[in-house]
Order: structure tokens, then C-alpha cells, then sequence
């Protein structure tokens, strides 16, 4: 990128500043302005400083131009991020979201050639950039400025795809500290809208946790803006979204929230948080690290133990072999767990895993928080990454997911069965009683039978909604929660 101009390119520039003027870096209405490396400047700095700010994007967007042939129409084309741009707005709008961090240098460039004064080059550090990056991002523009040009795409092209296998889910989260859940919360429901996205995405001051299906062509925007994003940019990288076959088809709709927590452990981040998590471990370490604990004589005297940290309808119907697999239903169950089972835990290595990662962040912090175990690891980028390298290794069976796919399968194992005939099978179904959300392993041999419930006590319930009572009157509750307890006590490993 150029970082002076020639006078005779000047007027085009002031022209094009002048133009668009409306994309003028510049806030009067910051909530924090002490943090505003323009608030910073002095009276005459302060104009150089927004003059600056113009000329660097416009010399950007120059930098962009398509030359014209002088035998072509005179309209101005452009070109970035592979990307053909033929409306100026568009242009500008692509660069003022998509190249904002480019444009502060450039405008730091064009201030080094302007006479400032010492305290005011002092000043361009990196923590107020990031500051005033994060204010520009939030407060100054509206949430239609950060979605990503679409012009050049169709409908069809953005949603062709989705009901077939050539539709997408995407897996993600990124722990970062973020200011303003709340703008986040409506941006990423716009974004999601724009792409014609389904799925559910949970936003916290801690970061963001999402799964969300579309086409490939959607997804893949989606990522692109997610890495370009000033808010998350240095935290997530293209490796961090687990891909796996599906679609928009695989949700019944978007769902974008604001929570304490981007995942549910039932424990405010204050006190246990993320960033005081085990050691990550890839999956090619991991693997090394499970193969040699499955090598040892006894794995019960062995001085590591290797847990599972998802529920356990998960671990049911896949699991890593050798695992402490906890019975219980929800995550934020697992302190509980921890607390009650902490003896398990003394003076052991442990291995963590679930299912992308992210239940192991503070999962690993608070068992670590506890003062027990001699080292707690985790798998990096959770089951989901490690199947990619090792779909025949350790980890045995599907891997569940939250959606209306129920589980992915990598190999040919089955480890559960029938709950009615103990016959091999691993594909869940709901409950056949509306009031009743349990998971249920039936064969079709079963099924075919009529045994569609996932106990006695629905499976009655089912056969009397017809004349009974409507179906509010039902209570939720059946034999496959009350025979379990919970929190179980594990009698040893």
C-alpha cells in the first residue's frame, strides 16, 4: 500500500474524500472518548489527524481501482479480497469493515508526514489502537455496515445448498473479553440473516459460542467476516471452526442470545474463567498421551485418568476408550461432579475432552481451581478436530451434536445398543410422548413393535393422550430421570 501520493493524484482524492464523506472515521458520541487517540490531539492536530484519516482510505480504495482501457466505458470498477466491486458505496462499505486495521496504519503513515509533535507520535500505541478500533466497531456504525457485500451473489447462490450435501454446519467459539454483548448480539442476528443462516449462537462479556448452518457459499462469508472482525481477529483463526456435512435444514431456526455464559456451567465467569484453563493439547499430542495410558498394565493404578466432560447421552453412543464417562445430564452439572468425586481426581494427570472444546475451557479451570490433580490437559479444538486426523483411533463410536442430525459418524463402531432388545444401535430418536424431550435408542425391529417411548411410564403416557387429559396437564417427567441420580458418586475409576 502506497504511503505518499503524488500532487497531481491530490485531487482525485480530495474529491473522493469529499464524496464520501459519511464514511468519515470520526465519533462525537463515544462513551468512553478518554481512550479516543483523538480526543488525545490537540485543536490543530485533531483536523490533521481527520484529514489523515480521509486521505488513507483514500488512497485504500485507489489502490483497488481496476484500470480502465481507453477504449471501455469510463465507470470505476474495483477489486479486493477476490471480490468485484461496481458501486462505490460498496467499495466503501467493504473497506471501512473489512480493512479498518489497514486504514489506522495508513493513517499513522500519513501522519508521519505531516509536523506533529513528539507526545502525539507517542501516542499511536498499540493498546489505544485496539481501543479505538473496538469503540469505532461499536459504537460508530450502525450493525448494517458490518455485514458483508453480497451484491455479486444471487439468492439461489447463497441458499442453494442447504437441504442437500452440499450444505455446511459450522462449530466455533472464541473466548474474548467483549464490552458490548448486547451490539454483538445484534449484529451476529443480522449477519446470520444476511447469509441465510439457521442455528444458535450465545454471546457473553466473556466471547462467543455458535453453531450455524447455510450453504457452503454462506458459511464461508461467515468465517471470512468473523476473521476480519477487529473484535475477534486476534483470537480466532480459520482452524478454530469445525465443518461437518448439513445445512440450514439442520435447525428449526436462528436463535442468537445474550448470556451470563457462552456455555452453561452454572458458575459466573468471575469466578472461574477461561483464561485460568488447562494445558491445550493438539490432537496428534492427545493421541500420544490416551495411546499411552490405554498401554498401561493397570489403568485403574495408573496415575492418569481420562475424562469425558459431555453429558452422558453423548458418551453413550461414542466415547474415547478407557474414559471416565460422568452420568450426568447437563454440563452445568459438572462442578457438582468434580465436588463429589474429588478424591477421583487426587494427584492424577488429567485428559479432558468434549466435544469441540469449549466445555473443557473453564471445565479444566475449575477442576484445576480445586488443587487436586497433579496436571490437567485438554483437547484442542475438542473430538470434532481430533476425528479429522485420527477417524480410526481411540475415540470409538459417533459424536453427538446439538442439532437435528443427533450424531457424525467417522467409523464403522457401534458402542451402544437397543434400550429395548440390547441390540447394536446409535441412532437416537425422540421420545414418542410430546411432553417427554429424552433421547431414545430403539431399533427398528422395536419400533416396528411399537416400543417408540423411552420408558414405560410414556410409552402409557402416549397411549392415553387421545382420551386423557391435554397435553399441558402432563408433567414432564419420566423413569429414565428418576432412577437417575443427579450427581452420581463413581465407586472408583
Amino acid at each position: 500500500m502506497p504511503s505518499s501520493t503524488s500532487s497531481n493524484q491530490g485531487d482525485d482524492q480530495e474529491a473522493c474524500v469529499l464524496k464520501f464523506s459519511d464514511l468519515d472515521l470520526k465519533d462525537r458520541n463515544l462513551t468512553h472518548p478518554s481512550i479516543n487517540l483523538k480526543a488525545e490531539l490537540d485543536g490543530i492536530t485533531k483536523k490533521k489527524y481527520s484529514f489523515a484519516k480521509k486521505k488513507a482510505f483514500a488512497l485504500f480504495v485507489k489502490t483497488k481501482q481496476i484500470p480502465a482501457l481507453p477504449f471501455e466505458c469510463k465507470e470505476k470498477w474495483w477489486k479486493c479480497c477476490q471480490q468485484l466491486f461496481m458501486d462505490p458505496v460498496c467499495i466503501h462499505r467493504h473497506v471501512a469493515t473489512q480493512h479498518a486495521d489497514e486504514i489506522y496504519h495508513q493513517t499513522a503513515s500519513v501522519l508521519k508526514q505531516m509536523p506533529m509533535t513528539l507526545s502525539t507520535s507517542k501516542s499511536l500505541r498499540s493498546a489505544e489502537r485496539k481501543n479505538l478500533l473496538k469503540e469505532y466497531l461499536t459504537h460508530s456504525h450502525e450493525v448494517s455496515a458490518w455485514l458483508p457485500d453480497i451484491s455479486c451473489f444471487s439468492p439461489d447462490q447463497l441458499i442453494s445448498g442447504q437441504d442437500c450435501k452440499e450444505g455446511e454446519v459450522l462449530l466455533f467459539y472464541c473466548y474474548s473479553d467483549l464490552e458490548d454483548p448486547h451490539w454483538v448480539c445484534a449484529w451476529q442476528t443480522a449477519l446470520c440473516q444476511h447469509l441465510h443462516l439457521t442455528g444458535k449462537v450465545r454471546i457473553a462479556t466473556e466471547g462467543i459460542n455458535g453453531t450455524v448452518g447455510g450453504s457452503k457459499l454462506a458459511t464461508r462469508l461467515y468465517v471470512e467476516v468473523m476473521l476480519s472482525c477487529p473484535l475477534f481477529k486476534d483470537y480466532l483463526c480459520k482452524d478454530d471452526f469445525k465443518t461437518s456435512k448439513g445445512g440450514a435444514h439442520c435447525f428449526p431456526e436462528l436463535r442468537v442470545g445474550v448470556f451470563e455464559e457462552i456455555v452453561p456451567m452454572g458458575i459466573s465467569p468471575n469466578k472461574i474463567s477461561y483464561k485460568k484453563s488447562g494445558i491445550h493439547l493438539c490432537p496428534a499430542e492427545f493421541h500420544k498421551e490416551v495411546e499411552k495410558f490405554l498401554s498401561q498394565a493397570s489403568q485403574e493404578q495408573s496415575d492418569t485418568v481420562l475424562l469425558d466432560c459431555r453429558n452422558f447421552y453423548e458418551s453413550k453412543i461414542g466415547r474415547f476408550q478407557g474414559c471416565l464417562a460422568p452420568d450426568i445430564r447437563k454440563f452445568s452439572y459438572f462442578p457438582s461432579y468434580v465436588d463429589k468425586n474429588l478424591e477421583l481426581f487426587r494427584e492424577k494427570r488429567v485428559l479432558m475432552y468434549c466435544t469441540g472444546g469449549i466445555r473443557c475451557e473453564r471445565g479444566s479451570a475449575y477442576l484445576k481451581a480445586q488443587g487436586v490433580c497433579k496436571e490437567v490437559f485438554q483437547l484442542k479444538g475438542g473430538i470434532h478436530k481430533y476425528l479429522e486426523e485420527f477417524p480410526d483411533g481411540f475415540y470409538k463410536g459417533k459424536l453427538f451434536v446439538f442439532d437435528e442430525r443427533y450424531a457424525l459418524s467417522y467409523n464403522s463402531d457401534v458402542v451402544s445398543a437397543c434400550s429395548y432388545c440390547g441390540a447394536q444401535w446409535d441412532q437416537y430418536k425422540l421420545c414418542s410422548t410430546l411432553q417427554c424431550r429424552q433421547l431414545v435408542l430403539t431399533c427398528p425391529s422395536c419400533q416396528g413393535q411399537g416400543f417408540t417411548a423411552c420408558c414405560v411410564t410414556c410409552q402409557d403416557k402416549g397411549s392415553r393422550q387421545a382420551s386423557g387429559p391435554t397435553q399441558d396437564s402432563f408433567k414432564e417427567e419420566c423413569e429414565c430421570t428418576a432412577r437417575r441420580p443427579r450427581i452420581p458418586r463413581e465407586l472408583s475409576l
